[in-house]
């Protein structure tokens, strides 16, 4: 699947702080003093400038999870963030005797926290340093497209190497604004991380896919992990001697109550949004990309089922896999919905005719910029030839045994060359992520779900057009009917890369010896290689081209929406960034009228008894005898479950702690509402709301429902009276 992603520059002069409001703008450290007045106005009790401080509280104990993110809450290294951030751990540990995911965890003590897998990381900020000026120097030195990409790759790996001198950091170079400005973010990397604690997956997940992206929501989406480091306090690979991480700073959960009207915030990682996208971009995404992607997945997440009613050990395997699809296809319908409902692509069209217009009438001065767009342009439609093709190959590469044994041979390739020659991905610092993904494989894969899974895009491969097929991927497969399609698949099934010592093994593998392998999915990758390599260096071309035409574009946006006196802020790239707003409902367009928080009562009305509304007995029978645990709010009666705010969100912010004007935790945000899923490309303030699991509803599952008083008592929280 191909994403665009773009991200506008965030410079303080356009960044005019009297006109950012609440809710909308997910803003970058450097803004907060810009936009102090709107927190004040809005609410916030705390300095900005303690906002500003990043590595001072509560802003150093907001972490990611690479993905995810989550928070420090003890001074024992005890973090939270969403159920279904953890789920991949909670799978992991899990077996058809023995389901984590249906009867949660729950360690009495430290010694019975268990590993969240070898891959498992928590990334503490460290520094953020522009960097923008040695960046653009080597792009401009380079004297093609292919060479910009080339350029940037290699500075980035100076940049990163220098960065990372110092053991137990990990850095990484974020692009703004296309390039316009470039920041070099050093993490701790925190290594050996460990489940604490998961409420039964009838709490965690309640509602499953019915209720994603829905409101009302009564959902319990929380759990726990523990950082660990080595006794000398740095990071380390998991050890049973390591000890509980000290971070200097921990958020405490809120001890007054949320209200509505309240102001909240989130700091957190939110991922991609594409607001400043090409009109051209956004057309294709809408078209194709989401339709197309949204369907495949239905129909994987149809085979793995099927095959896991039978199979037990499948219907596990696959738990965590499956959820993301469901999660991505749901995600992609909500958004088509949006789309058509609030003319998003007349809305592009018209902001993108607005720019070109605006550049149009400043003469000479505005012919760079429209150079830029039409280029953009251009390579995106160079891209599209070739997009069925790029999608299923990149998917049937990347799968099972295929994926573990492509990745390996490319590593045996680029462990060839000196370590700042290598790819991304394959130097030395990655090969502690390379082989935690080859060790944990075989929680995740069953050779007969692998071969349906390889039979699915190998049937949509020989469905394509012959202008979109691959020569050695025909050749590979030596027929395009049934039977061609069966025989590959028997020999595929003779691979040796089901396990996991065979897998770890081939990691210190030469070229040569790949080779000569007799292994079928070995074959498969040496065959392929040659194409993906050719394919590699093709997108590295267009994103050359892109390295010149994008930042030129995207500061004509931001010259265009300052001359409007519009403030500007930056799309989501995955590094850290503050959103802030209030508790409020909204109505939706049947014109019912939701109000901001759940109810106790309510999860039992929602109960059935069946998946995936089978609430735990002891959760209705507290319910019903109205044991509140001394949580129960005043003004509701009764416990809050979830709440709605204005925030502005998107994947990646799972996790992120909703913190109240005092900067103390009142809850965890955890999803959107179904009007909002389109906000990553329009935002529509009258329905975008955040919705989040309120602390009191986390404390009351923990007092009544799965008791954890250890962890209650680390938190620091009343005991219930």
């Amino acid at each position: 699947m191909r994403h665009t992603v773009l991200a506008v520059a965030v410079l303080g002069a356009m960044a005019m702080a009297g006109m950012a409001r609440a809710g909308e703008g997910m803003w970058v450290p450097q803004q907060l003093p810009e936009i102090a007045g709107p927190l004040k106005k809005a609410g916030l009790k705390l300095s900005p400038n303690q906002l500003a401080n990043l590595t001072g509280d509560p802003m150093a104990a907001v972490v990611s999870l690479g993905g995810c993110t989550a928070s420090f809450v003890s001074p024992q290294g005890l973090v939270v963030t969403n159920h279904h951030c953890a789920y991949g751990a909670i799978q992991l540990n899990s077996t058809p005797e023995h389901n984590l995911m249906k009867d949660g965890f729950n360690a009495a003590t430290q010694a019975q926290e268990v590993s969240a897998g070898p891959n498992a990381r928590i990334y503490a900020l460290d520094t953020i340093q522009d960097v923008t000026t040695q960046v653009k120097a080597a792009i401009d030195g380079a004297p093609d497209a292919l060479g910009r990409t080339k350029a940037l790759e290699k500075i980035e790996k100076q940049l990163v190497a220098s960065c990372e001198r110092e053991a137990g950091f990990r850095c990484r170079l974020y692009s703004f604004s296309g390039g316009n400005t470039y920041r070099l973010f050093r993490n701790l990397e925190i290594k050996d991380v460990r489940l604490a604690y998961a409420p039964p997956g009838s709490v965690g997940n309640y509602g499953g896919e019915v209720d994603n992206w829905m409101w009302p929501r009564h959902t319990g989406d929380f759990s726990f992990y523990r950082a660990y480091v080595g006794k000398d306090g740095k990071p380390a690979a998991y050890s049973p001697d390591n000890v509980p991480y000290q971070p200097k700073h921990w958020l405490k959960v809120a001890d007054k109550p949320l209200d509505a009207g309240d102001f909240v915030m989130v700091a957190g990682y939110p991922g991609r949004t594409a607001r400043y996208a090409l009109a051209e971009e956004f057309d294709e995404t809408a078209t194709w990309t989401y339709p197309t992607v949204g369907g495949h997945y239905k129909k994987l997440v149809a085979l793995v089922q099927s095959e896991g009613a039978k199979n037990p050990d499948i219907a596990v395997k696959y738990a965590s896999t499956v959820r993301g699809w469901q999660n991505t296809m749901k995600n992609y319908d909500g958004q088509l919905e949006g789309f058509r409902r609030i003319d998003a692509a007349g809305k592009k069209q018209t902001e993108e005719a607005a720019v070109l217009d605006w550049l149009r009438k400043q003469g000479g001065k505005g012919d760079e910029a429209l150079g830029a767009h039409a280029k953009l342009v251009a390579l995106d439609e160079a891209a599209r030839i070739h997009r069925e093709r790029d999608l299923v190959f990149g998917q049937l590469r990347s799968t099972g045994v295929l994926g573990a044994a492509t990745q390996l041979y490319r590593l045996s390739i680029e462990r060839a060359k000196p370590d700042a020659e290598r790819e991304q991905g394959y130097q030395e610092r990655d090969l502690p992520t390379i082989e935690g993904a080859m060790r944990q494989m075989d929680r995740r894969y069953v050779p007969q779900m692998d071969r349906g899974l390889q039979a699915y895009w190998l049937r949509e491969y020989v469905k394509l057009p012959d202008a979109q097929r691959l020569p050695a991927l025909d050749k590979w497969l030596g027929g395009t009917d049934a039977k061609a399609i069966d025989a590959a698949l028997d020999k595929l099934a003779k691979t040796k890369l089901g396990s996991t010592e065979q897998r770890v093994s081939l990691m210190k593998t030469d070229r040569a010896t790949f080779e000569k392998s007799k292994d079928p999915a070995v074959q498969f990758a040496v065959a392929m290689m040659p194409t993906v390599l050719q394919l590699e260096q093709e997108g590295k071309a267009r994103a050359g081209d892109a390295l010149v035409a994008r930042p030129v574009y995207l500061q004509a946006v931001a010259d265009y929406k300052k001359s409007k006196g519009q403030f500007v802020y930056p799309d989501a790239n995955s590094s850290l960034r503050i959103t802030f707003g209030k508790v409020i409902g909204y109505t939706k367009t049947d014109g019912s009228k939701q109000v901001p928080f759940t109810r106790l009562e309510e999860v039992a009305t929602k109960a059935t008894g069946q998946e995936p509304f089978a609430a735990p007995q002891v959760l209705l029978d507290a319910i019903a005898a109205k044991n509140y645990g001394g949580l129960a709010d005043k003004k509701l009666k009764t416990v809050p479950v979830n709440f709605l705010s204005d925030l502005d969100i998107t994947g990646g912010n799972s996790g992120s702690p909703v913190l109240d004007a005092q900067g103390k935790l009142v809850g965890l945000a955890f999803d959107g509402n179904w009007e909002s899923v389109s906000s990553n490309w329009v935002f529509d303030p009258a329905m975008t709301r955040m919705i989040s699991v309120d602390q009191r509803y986390m404390r009351w599952i923990m007092q009544e429902v799965y008791p954890a008083p250890q962890l209650l008592l680390e938190l620091g929280v009343p005991e219930k009276n």
